[in-house]
């Protein structure tokens, strides 16, 4: 039964994402406002599927933690429901993202009409400073600036390998953090198609200040994420019947 609902589901989804897609294809002659809440909608239709098919709820709490207008968004990063989840509960959001995907047709398109902020990986230094410019650019119009600061998705447990991208970010920007940790990855396991049927849990943390320096914020960032990801995923195994994660498991994903 598990196979089979998370191949549904799978089916689902895809179908879902391609009919968006399309969807969406008109949505690029409206303003950027209105074709972003379209995107949201494709986030909640897909959250709903995930519950329906597959069993799968999506708890997101810490809301009411979001401050108005522009912001730096850290995420944990687990799976690939977090990326469209995510997007549902910010006002005005917008993702930095590696440069080649702006290239894939329609795809690419609807990337750039959401003014996202690429990254070319192979520009090295200068990369970063075209990053930081772009970022500050849409932060200043009271936009999100969603990263994930391991860049890559991480199964959940793994040790943690925070890129300094991040704190570079925060101390250019000049905005609040908003650090999200979640559990993801133990129901929507990265490169499976299995889908387990329970409750991900994805919460927001109080907002880091702007002001502290690039290593008292890289540590912390570091800090409140990876405790809180742990809290959820003991949480999340204890749910699914795992028992709880070995000492190894616990320290390393506190280092």
């Amino acid at each position: 039964m598990l196979i089979l609902r998370s191949l549904l589901f799978n089916v689902a989804f895809y179908a879902n994402l391609i009919l968006w897609l399309i969807l969406l294809i008109p949505g690029l002659l409206v303003p950027r406002r209105v074709f972003m809440e379209m995107v949201k909608l494709w986030g909640r239709t897909s959250i709903w599927l995930l519950r329906v098919i597959a069993g799968v709820k999506v708890e997101i709490t810490g809301r009411e933690k979001i401050p108005p207008g522009g912001a730096l968004v850290a995420a944990k990063h687990q799976s690939f429901l977090e990326t469209f989840a995510i997007v549902t509960i910010l006002e005005d959001p917008t993702y930095i993202l590696k440069r080649e995907l702006m290239w894939i047709p329609v795809f690419g398109w609807h990337l750039a009409k959401a003014r996202c902020v690429p990254v070319n990986r192979k520009a090295g230094s200068l990369a970063l400073v075209q990053m930081t410019q772009r970022a500050k650019e849409e932060a200043q119009h009271g936009r999100q600036i969603i990263i994930f600061p391991e860049g890559t998705r991480r199964p959940p447990g793994a040790p943690p390998a925070y890129k300094y991208g991040v704190a570079h970010l925060y101390q250019n920007l000049g905005f609040p953090c908003i650090p999200i940790a979640l559990n993801a990855g133990l129901y929507w396991p990265r490169r499976q198609f299995i889908r387990r049927p329970g409750t991900v849990r994805i919460e927001v943390l109080d907002p880091i200040p702007p002001g502290l320096s690039r290593d008292e914020f890289f540590q912390r960032v570091q800090i409140e994420i990876e405790t809180a990801s742990t809290r959820l995923y003991e949480q999340g195994r204890q749910e699914l019947g795992l028992g709880s994660a070995t000492a190894s498991e616990t320290s390393l994903s506190k280092a």
